[in-house]
């Protein structure tokens, strides 16, 4: 008995060491860049058209990383998956791929978001890379948004950590871009809960126009699993102060991407009304608009659907996350959804046709 006991304390003993290590060397290595910080951002490739009067397209998709396609559940979000087998996440790409690649004639700016260089969950594909080589003409730029070394996350049998992540969100612009910068967001979660979320920020491009202001282009992935929705409270403050002022200095400013809420005044229902559990659907404040900003979305269209099993087009839970954002100067003609199926991400991509007015 005093054997079997002992043994029972050195395996109890061993996890809390074991467990505490982690914790210690996540705490060490943990990529934390300070609220409001900005950091400048290389822009890679050649963009040689300059912004004219002529009507612009920009394009938004959170890609997934390419790891979340219609047979995939998710187990952050009530299923079981932590990441598909090799020859489908390849699929996935392929398909992200050749869809931005049949779209880019007709766009002229592009926002992604959730787009690995060197993960576990993607099989450590640089998607930087493979979207930019398929892309010619187009100036690209990549800002880090989650950086963990080792997510021991699920705890299941057998055992699958998540491992490694390596992403964030990319931008491309068919136009010269003047600079670029990474703008970190204010709020985030707590100890130790932080060590393994992602580190919101936006992309933001300095676009010249012919007026000789800028087109502010900005890329945005706003928190999730913020229950009370106060981390995303903060990162809206922080951006209506920042580009109330930009448009007040006569910049135009669009911003594109998952916000993670529903636009103001939304159904959360609208297309599904069997909610999966431990969803809270919450609704972006109008309060927290910049002033005469408009914002754009296609309402018949379904941008996020729920992971808490494989998409089924007939019960899956399906919402709208998924639009943009415009200062006065910028004319919105149309805002439109593309049905992709959820073939190759648990999101849908949204086009814009727009008009940057003298």
């Amino acid at each position: 008995m005093k054997l079997i006991i002992r043994f029972f304390l050195s395996v109890v003993l061993l996890f809390v060491l074991a467990f505490g290590g982690l914790l210690l060397y996540s705490t060490l290595t943990d990529y934390s860049p300070e609220p409001e910080s900005e950091e400048s951002v290389a822009v890679n490739g050649p963009a040689s058209l300059p912004v004219a009067g002529d009507t612009l397209q920009c394009l938004i998709w959170n890609i997934g990383y390419a790891g979340l396609g219609k047979e995939m559940d998710f187990f952050n979000d009530g299923g079981k998956g932590v990441r598909p087998d090799e020859e489908m996440a390849s699929t996935y790409l392929k398909g992200i791929v050749e869809f931005l690649r049949t779209e880019a004639p007709m766009l002229d700016f592009i926002l992604l978001q959730e787009v690995d260089r060197d993960s576990k969950r993607s099989y450590h594909t640089d998607q930087v890379e493979s979207i930019s080589k398929t892309l010619p003409g187009f100036a690209s730029g990549f800002a880090l948004n989650y950086d963990v070394k080792f997510v021991p996350v699920p705890f299941a049998f057998p055992y699958k950590p998540y491992g490694k992540t390596y992403g964030g969100l990319m931008s491309l612009s068919r136009h010269p871009v003047k600079s670029a910068t990474r703008l970190q967001y204010p709020g985030g979660f707590g100890w130790p809960t932080k060590l393994y979320m992602l580190d919101r920020c936006a992309l933001e491009f300095h676009i010249p126009l012919a007026s000789g202001k800028e087109l502010l282009l900005v890329n945005t992935h706003n928190t999730a699993y913020d229950a009370s929705g106060e981390i995303k409270k903060q990162e809206l403050s922080f951006m209506k102060k920042r580009y109330e002022a930009a448009a007040a200095g006569g910049n135009a400013v669009l911003i594109g991407g998952d916000w993670n809420q529903v636009p103001p005044g939304w159904d959360s229902g609208h297309f599904s009304t069997e909610m999966p559990d431990g969803y809270t659907p919450q609704s972006l404040s109008a309060e927290l608009i910049p002033a005469g900003f408009k914002v754009a979305f296609d309402s018949s269209m379904a941008t996020n659907r729920s992971n808490d099993k494989p998409y089924n087009a007939t019960t899956t839970y399906t919402t709208l996350i998924d639009y943009f954002m415009a200062s006065p100067s910028v004319e919105i003609l149309e805002a439109k959804g593309v049905d992709l199926g959820f073939s190759f991400s648990d999101h849908q991509p949204v086009k814009l046709k727009f008009v940057v007015k003298p």
